[in-house]
């Protein structure tokens, strides 16, 4: 009797688990004639020398010329890949900094901060608002000659005349960084306080046992147990500093800047796909950004994933070392 209902409950529960895959039909769908079908079709023509003026079938295979040209004959490709590695660089180290320090706040029990709900959610609001109307906003903040940023910097004795922030390398340079930044630090401490909400407390007390400081304890256990978070935070912060595109194109106005200092590689991409029908250099060109992200993803995986087994190590051995300390405890009292 109880084999028998232990054999219908069963197959109710795989009656129930085929409604999964049934969810997962739409996503497939999607995936196959929107993500798998393109990446199929860029990877052709980019061995292509297809342009506006061919297809497909009229384009003649050209191998690996696309490649070479791009890294031979194109130092616009070479600039603009350089120019997205530097303001990934750039944005991202005070990014994550700001998010380890507001995250150590939010999370220690001894400040108990006020509020800090409030701050959580202004500090995300940024992520929330479209890129096109961030660009719009600072395009006019930092306007030559009558901005609000230089009529307040001439009237604090700042600069002795207005200055032409958008005309400037490191002045444009400077705006499309912070603006990434802003953006984007926000959402990392949201995160990053979630991975420190999921560590075991009895780590922390072993250490305050053994004497160790809230800032040591923040070094030595908080951030190496955090180091798949950071890890997924620096991958997809990279191949989403690989593809950045709306802010520099909006705020150059599709010019790149002055000297090209804020021409990156998606704006190349576009350039070549959609103002020269460049298709197959623009095909080359994506698929070298895939590549790209690809093995530098490989890499942080395999460095984080040996560095997370040790860490794993070192707290087994602190959470035996709290309970022996509490089963001194307990036997010196009773």
């Amino acid at each position: 009797m109880e084999n028998s209902v232990k054999k219908t409950k069963k197959l109710k529960f795989e009656k129930y688990n085929r409604f999964g895959y049934y969810f997962l039909i739409p996503f497939c769908i999607g995936f196959l004639l929107f993500q798998l079908y393109p990446i199929i079709y860029t990877f052709r023509i980019a061995f292509t020398s297809m342009n506006g003026w061919q297809t497909l079938e009229t384009a003649a295979n050209v191998g690996f010329d696309n490649f070479v040209t791009l890294f031979t004959k194109t130092p616009l490709f070479t600039q603009s890949l350089g120019n997205t590695l530097l303001l990934w660089i750039l944005n991202f180290i005070p990014q994550i900094l700001m998010a380890l320090i507001l995250a150590a706040w939010w999370t220690n029990r001894k400040l108990a901060l006020k509020g800090s709900s409030f701050f959580k959610t202004i500090f995300y609001l940024p992520n929330m608002i479209m890129a096109a109307s961030v660009a719009a906003l600072f395009m006019i903040l930092f306007s030559y000659p009558q901005g609000p940023a230089n009529q307040i910097l001439t009237s604090l004795h700042l600069i002795s005349k207005p200055f032409n922030f958008l005309q400037s390398v490191w002045g444009t340079r400077g705006i499309v960084m912070f603006l990434q930044f802003w953006m984007w630090y926000g959402q990392t401490s949201i995160v990053f306080v979630a991975a420190i909400s999921s560590i075991d407390e009895s780590l922390f007390e072993a250490a305050r046992i053994d004497g160790a400081t809230d800032g040591q304890i923040y070094r030595r256990i908080t951030i190496p147990l955090m180091r798949p978070i950071i890890m997924y935070t620096f991958v997809t912060s990279f191949v989403g500093g690989l593809q950045v595109f709306d802010i520099p194109f909006l705020l150059t106005q599709g010019s790149g800047g002055p000297l090209n200092s804020v021409y990156t590689l998606a704006m190349f991409i576009y350039k070549q796909a959609f103002q020269y029908r460049n298709y197959g250099i623009a095909s080359a060109a994506s698929i070298i950004l895939l590549i790209i992200a690809g093995i530098v993803s490989v890499v942080m995986f395999r460095f984080f994933r040996e560095r997370t087994s040790n860490s794993a190590i070192g707290g087994k051995k602190k959470q035996k070392r709290v309970k022996a300390t509490r089963e001194n405890l307990e036997g010196g009292v009773l």
